[in-house]
């Protein structure tokens, strides 16, 4: 099932996200599976619970589209329930970044250019993975999600600056992209 994407301005949005409890595993995956499908008929590469409304620490993410530009993130899917990073590098890396929920703005985004993320999958088994790249990206712009923290709080102050005028219009509503939204307003 396609579910709607709340918009910048949602409170949902800015409030991090309770652990998700493990005992309904059939829910879970289903609701799992409704996000994976929400975020590919968004063409997004990745999706965090409160986006679609569910303040639960669950993320997905998927690179495959992005192979062409990204050959390895060629098999790159992952689904994952209350993750933790473990370790973040010194090293950092900047990229221009997008968001769903914030249609149609972009900045360039400075995070640590490697990971490790302890999670439990679908099978309900705990990992812990290491992650470079824009699958390292990929993973930290999601995980701000379940802190409540948006991509454009992590934006220059002139790029702030500039900015401002859609982020207005966008918490108003006044955005329309092409996938199902809803907001606060």
């Amino acid at each position: 099932m396609i579910l709607p994407i709340y918009l910048y301005g949602s409170q949902v949005l800015r409030t991090a996200a309770e652990l998700s409890p493990l005992d309904d595993r059939e829910g879970l995956k289903k609701f799992i599976d409704d996000m994976v499908e929400t975020m590919h008929h968004a063409d997004g590469c990745g999706l965090a619970a409160p986006q679609v409304g569910v303040s639960r620490r669950i993320l997905v993410v998927d690179g495959n589209d992005l192979v062409d530009r990204y050959p390895e993130l060629k098999g790159f899917h992952r689904e994952m329930i209350n993750p933790q990073f473990t370790f973040e590098s010194e090293e950092s890396s900047s990229y221009e970044e997008g968001c769903l929920s914030i249609p149609n703005v972009d900045a360039s985004i400075s995070r640590p250019a490697r990971i490790r993320v302890r999670y439990v999958n679908t099978d309900f088994e705990e990992v812990e993975e290491d992650f470079e790249g824009f699958a390292a990206r990929m993973i930290q712009h999601e995980m701000d999600h379940l802190d409540g923290v948006l991509f454009v709080d992590r934006a220059t102050p002139i790029r702030k600056k500039m900015i401002a005028g859609k982020l207005v219009n966008i918490a108003k509503g006044n955005v329309h992209p092409r996938y199902r939204v809803k907001s606060d307003k």
